[in-house]
């Protein structure tokens, strides 16, 4: 008895330990989740808290849960829209992109450590997997704002990366257990039924709760636990029929979150709440069950495997998936840097381990080693990363401050609260002066114990409390209208977004003539937003930006898929990041290395007789 009640006090002061130590990390730029794995490793059985904890199997079945939580909380916070920019990149990320990650990894592996060569792919795939749900963590901790198709993009590959890791592993260990050299064609059929299956059960039972949660009269407090219960239910059925359980959690959180149903904000808060307990939980329980002195022998071939992982394999393994799709180099040299190791690949060890695959511990140290070492070295550089390669912008502004009520979860229609912020653009306004969107209205205004009718004529004032109605899709206008004016990034000389504002709907011909621009007589007609589509040839995001003349057209801001604000910037190169001074500087000389060689061919072709 007095074990248990003992158990009860220290588990809960690891927790509130760990917060506070995170808290204080922060505050020095140290990566939160090292801090947690920090706490593990000195509660256990080699630190001052003496803690035995060696067993596989409860490791293995505590990290599925725990991810699974987290999984979930990815898919609920990824957006439609984020979706719709960044399926097709990120889904070559996370499938392409991680089999050529594990094949140059596995022969950094072979030269490092003496591996068979499957041993070394298996080592490999362990750690080819990304945590893009720890960068995001980082970055929002940092106060860290990207380029919404680069953020979009690791944000759904972070849900959809981790199957393809696991599959690997599987494949690899199953191929070891059976002493079978070469894999063959039902390991391919195997992967298609768990990604196919994957797929469809999340899919469709990400449906079944929405209905399950829209038909069901529960206390308010009841809807978050349902619908964590939910998607576990999910994720452990589709594990029971060898489907890709990972997968399925994060489509069910994905169409929960995209789906009107009560709750909604108590089950995201809920969740929200519920991934930090699991991230904290998860990396103190892996640094609980490693030894330290075991992997001493380990470290320095781990740093050269680390190493080759980072600076090679995960880059060229971006630059092949991205191939296709239209993202600057300085934004293919981010996402090859934000390919942070964080608890996967801890947790993928333990397959090996539980298979008892001869080199099983090996590559466990391998895995932990080459984790503390991407969150010491792209953890801490997170943002300068960020800036150099010019992919931060000024922070959009969210939804976080709305309070969504649920009266209306059926309806075409919301209703919504917001705390004005001191500085927004409503402030010092009435109601009925305020520019809402279409079929939108301000229903009351609460100040203190007063209700204020919205056609009294006072003018709104900070720590208000606006309750409006509005239509779904024009929200995003409310949440820029009650909350505080973003301050643009500022570089060395000029805006990030522009020296002057432009509108999105004037001529081409007309901003040319006013600012003494060259532009060819074919796009003079064109609005700024369709020359700006047309020259980028995909959707537009915060921060792109396309030639007109010496000048720039910058997109300020975007919303439903339109251009809502552009900018002009005169100076281009004064504001470039360095790796896009350095990425144009090479695609000048590979342009001038095509002209001279296709000028030499021409010359070749008539010389010859």
């Amino acid at each position: 008895m007095e074990l248990i009640h003992q158990a009860i006090f220290a588990g809960a002061l690891i927790v509130i330990l760990s917060i506070l130590a995170g808290r204080l990390s922060s505050r020095f730029g140290a990566p939160i989740l090292l801090v947690f794995l920090g706490v593990g490793m000195l509660l256990g059985d080699e630190g001052p808290g003496g803690v035995q904890f060696s067993d596989p199997t409860a490791a293995y079945l505590f990290g599925s849960i725990a991810l699974a939580v987290i999984l979930f909380d990815g898919g609920l916070r990824t957006s439609r829209d984020s979706m719709r920019l960044a399926i097709a990149p990120a889904t070559a990320l996370a499938t392409v992109g991680v089999v050529f990650t594990t094949g140059i990894t596995a022969v950094a592996v072979s030269y490092a450590i003496d591996f068979s060569p499957l041993e070394s792919f298996l080592a490999a795939a362990v750690v080819a997997s990304t945590d893009a749900a720890a960068v995001f963590m980082l970055m929002h901790l940092r106060g860290l704002d990207i380029n919404r198709r680069v953020g979009a993009t690791l944000e759904v590959e972070s849900g959809i990366n981790d199957p393809m890791a696991i599959f690997l592993v599987l494949g690899a260990t199953t191929l070891i257990d059976n002493d079978i050299p070469y894999p063959d064609a039902t390991l391919l059929l195997s992967f298609l039924w768990e990604m196919g299956m994957g797929a469809l059960i999340g899919w469709l039972g990400g449906l079944a709760l929405v209905w399950l949660v829209n038909r069901l009269q529960l206390a308010a407090g009841l809807y978050p636990i349902l619908a964590v219960a939910g998607a576990v239910f999910i994720f452990g059925l589709a594990l029971v029929i060898h489907a890709s359980g990972f997968l399925a959690v994060f489509l069910v959180g994905y169409v929960l979150g995209n789906r009107r149903h009560r709750g909604n904000q108590l089950i995201v808060r809920f969740s929200d709440a519920l991934g930090w307990l699991s991230q904290i939980a998860l990396f103190v329980m892996l640094g609980l069950f490693v030894t330290p002195s075991t992997l001493l022998p380990y470290v320095w071939p781990s740093v050269a495997v680390a190493a080759a992982l980072l600076l090679v394999g995960r880059p060229v393994a971006v630059w092949i998936s991205l191939w296709p799709f239209r993202f600057l180099p300085a934004e293919k040299l981010f996402i090859a840097w934000v390919g942070l190791r964080g608890a996967v690949p801890i947790y993928l060890a333990m397959i090996p381990l539980l298979h008892g695959v001869p080199q099983a511990h090996a590559i466990f140290s391998i895995a932990f080693v080459v984790v503390i070492f991407s969150l010491v070295l792209q953890g801490w550089t997170l943002p300068v990363a960020a800036r150099v390669t010019g992919v931060e912008v000024p922070p959009e502004t969210g939804s976080d401050d709305r309070l969504d009520l649920d009266p209306l979860h059926r309806q075409s229609r919301e209703l919504v609260g917001y705390r004005v912020a001191a500085g927004s653009p409503a402030v010092g306004l009435a109601p009925l002066e305020l520019h809402l969107p279409p079929e939108t209205s301000v229903v009351t205004v609460l100040r203190n114990d007063r209700v204020l009718r919205p056609d009294a004529g006072e003018p709104i004032a900070p720590d208000d409390l606006v309750l409006a109605l509005g239509r779904t899709e024009t929200l995003f206008r409310l949440d820029r209208l009650f909350a505080a004016r973003v301050r643009p990034i500022h570089r060395e000389a000029g805006f990030v977004l522009g020296d002057f504002p432009i509108d999105p709907g004037a001529t081409i011909g007309a901003i040319v003539d006013f600012y003494g621009l060259p532009a060819g007589v074919e796009v003079r007609g064109l609005t700024a937003q369709d020359y700006v589509a047309r020259r980028l040839g995909r959707e537009a995001v915060a921060g792109d930006a396309v030639p007109l003349g010496a000048a720039e057209l910058v997109v300020r801001e975007t919303g439903q898929g339109r251009i809502e604000r552009l900018g002009l910037r005169l100076d281009p190169e004064a504001t470039r990041s360095p790796a896009a001074r350095l990425g144009r500087r090479f695609g000048r000389l590979l342009q001038g290395a095509r002209r001279r060689l296709a000028t030499a061919g021409r010359r070749g072709r008539q010389s010859r007789p």
